[in-house]
């Protein structure tokens, strides 16, 4: 498939402290033969390759007039099978609310669905598994502030990904 027809990711990128620990959690947890990209904050799961240049400009303009968006672990998710940390930021559902209306007519049924933003940390495992690690991580939780730093454009490579460019809020 030539890379311009690839599909396109779009993760929100965390301040280092959060990501160290998501990615740690993750590369301690997560089935190795499937942890093929970092710990990671999805915004849109599928655009279209060939718009990369039109999805680029977009990005840049949102950067420029962006500030790093606040936001909190909320809490876990049990996946049945992994296991996530809840994101909760209002300016970040706002953020991607206003792509997606730019975005809509690109859009699949899976970024159509309501956005919960969490980061996935465990999956595709057994599901007695999953909720061994749930129970532990909700046994220690707290919850914690965090900051939402810019986005990431990624191409989907059939499994890896291939990072395209950062886009640092202000």
């Amino acid at each position: 498939m030539p890379a311009m027809a690839q599909p396109l990711i779009l993760t929100a990128t965390m301040e280092k402290p959060a990501f160290a620990r998501f990615d740690a959690l993750r590369r301690a947890h997560f089935p190795p033969e499937r942890n093929i990209v970092p710990a990671h904050l999805t915004l849109f799961h599928h655009l279209p390759g060939t718009e990369a240049d039109e999805i680029g400009r977009r990005l840049e303009m949102v950067a420029r007039g962006t500030r790093r968006l606040a936001a909190r672990v909320a809490g876990l998710r049990n996946l049945g099978r992994g296991v996530a940390f809840r994101i909760d930021s209002p300016a970040l559902q706002d953020l991607r609310a206003a792509l997606a209306e730019a975005w809509a007519l690109w859009l699949i049924p899976q970024d159509r669905q309501p956005f919960q933003p969490h980061v996935t940390v465990q999956n595709k495992v057994e599901p007695g598994t999953a909720k061994a690690l749930y129970e532990r991580l909700l046994a220690d939780f707290t919850p914690q502030a965090m900051t939402i730093e810019g986005l990431a454009l990624w191409r989907y490579l059939g499994g890896p990904w291939e990072k395209l460019k950062d886009y640092r809020f202000r």
